[in-house]
């Protein structure tokens, strides 16, 4: 069989296997959305070990943990619900484990690492007993597609917060300034972002990632913080590099003072990923006629098995990083997006030198697009059906001026049964979305958000 015959047999099987024609994708556009969605999470490979660091976590033990969570998760999303989502140590939740768990609250590492766990637990019995497709079911369109514009928004956020265009304003007036506008990463950033809205006009395949290795070897040469700090490099299993894994302390975690963080993080996560999921599926055109998530249920899943994967080898709990929407802005439709992260993020535990060549710079551009990108579902609300168009958009604003995609669905839902009830339109609820909306404002109002 000649070399170009083997490779059609094996391109044909992982079509077969991962629908790739059927979504309209092909196997190179896979691997290119692959690599992109990877380059733009690949920093959570610092920043997680950074934080929890900074809580007396070991730091090899933890990047040795983030880099198997993220390979993990991935792996299990790409392969068994064949949807293009990566998945890794969640951002939000490594800072609350860190900082409030461990620092705020005293609570041990075991225990944190315990509590990380039994969220995880919980959080797939929750998956799988179908209260969690209850709440996308009960999830009404414009708060859904307000999910997605508020994700889109914060993504622009983060990024522009990131490189320093945007930063915490340190005199009277409102929060957030303009940064130093002509430093080297706020250019390196906006250029980039212009250069991709080119590429993309035109149509260049994978012009997200050649901007983001373009940026990195401009820093390379002229920014001295982007060092080339070699290429191969042993995980080292040494000293502390697996002192964390199966050291949980499950039992300490059920303790009273540690159940309300227990339940938070529960919620956040159930919530957050729901949101982030459902955006993630509706920007790569992955929702049946119903306007649900193909394979759903199986994304959810993957996202709580791999949490209590992320507590039983000592990492922060996983979620599905809306970094993948730059991997389907970049084509991804199927599984084999979310495999080539999952494969690059084992790769990582022996190149992690590389990690320090990709600056936050360099990947803002991807992240800023995908942010804008996701403002498109801005026409996708009805405007005929007033009231929930704008609960929509009030979520939309809330998470980005609160930084928490939980605190904009819950002002969402209580906008929505509110306005239903006062435009006279009651009949339009339905009993679901009114207990979300009481469960959220209560968990709000106990003072249990994260």
């Amino acid at each position: 069989m000649s070399m170009s015959g083997q490779q059609a047999s094996t391109n044909c099987k992982l079509d077969k296997y991962f629908k790739i024609s059927a979504r309209g994708s092909s196997v190179r556009r896979e691997i290119i959305a692959g690599l992109t969605t990877f380059l733009a999470m690949v920093y959570s490979v610092i920043v997680v070990p950074g934080m929890l660091e900074q809580a007396g976590f070991p730091p090899t033990a933890v990047f040795i943990a983030t880099c198997l969570v993220a390979g993990f998760g991935s792996l299990l999303m790409g392969l068994w619900a064949n949807l293009p989502m990566a998945i890794g140590c969640a951002i939000s939740l490594t800072a609350f484990t860190a900082f409030s768990l461990v620092l705020g609250q005293q609570i041990s590492i075991p225990v944190a690492l315990g509590a990380v766990f039994l969220m995880g637990c919980l959080f797939t019995i929750i998956s799988d007993t179908g209260i969690r497709s209850w709440i996308l079911r009960n999830m009404p369109m414009g708060i859904a597609h307000g999910t997605g514009i508020g994700i889109g928004l914060f993504l622009l956020l983060i990024a522009a917060n990131g490189v320093g265009l945007v930063v915490k304003n340190p005199n009277a007036g409102l929060p957030v300034a303009l940064g130093d506008f002509t430093s080297f990463p706020v250019l390196m950033a906006l250029a980039g972002l212009a250069v991709i809205f080119g590429l993309e006009k035109r149509r260049v395949p994978g012009g997200v990632l050649l901007v983001i290795i373009a940026i990195s070897i401009i820093g390379l040469i002229f920014d001295p913080a982007v060092k080339y700090q070699g290429f191969f490099k042993l995980p080292s299993l040494g000293e502390d590099g697996l002192s964390l894994i199966f050291n949980m302390d499950i039992m300490g975690a059920l303790q009273p003072v540690v159940l309300p963080s227990l339940l938070a993080l529960v919620m956040t996560a159930v919530f957050d990923a729901t949101g982030t999921i459902r955006a993630v599926a509706g920007q790569a055109n992955l929702l049946d006629k119903d306007g649900q998530i193909i394979d759903g249920g199986k994304a959810l899943t993957a996202d709580s098995v791999s949490s209590i994967f992320a507590g039983a080898i000592g990492a922060s709990p996983a979620a599905v990083y809306i970094e993948s929407a730059a991997g389907t802005a970049a084509g991804g439709r199927t599984g084999l997006t979310a495999v080539v992260v999952g494969v690059l993020f084992l790769f990582i535990l022996f190149l992690s030198p590389l990690s320090y060549l990709v600056p936050a710079y360099a990947t803002a551009p991807a992240l800023m697009y995908v942010g804008l990108l996701m403002l498109s579902n801005v026409s996708k609300l009805d405007f005929d059906d007033f009231v929930d168009s704008m609960s929509g958009l009030l979520c939309a604003v809330f998470i980005v001026l609160t930084c928490n995609i939980v605190t904009g669905i819950m002002l969402g839902f209580a906008a929505l049964v509110i306005g239903r009830i006062f435009a006279g339109e009651w009949r339009k609820l339905n009993i679901g979305t009114v207990v979300i909306a009481v469960l959220l404002v209560a968990f709000y109002a106990a003072d249990l958000a994260i």
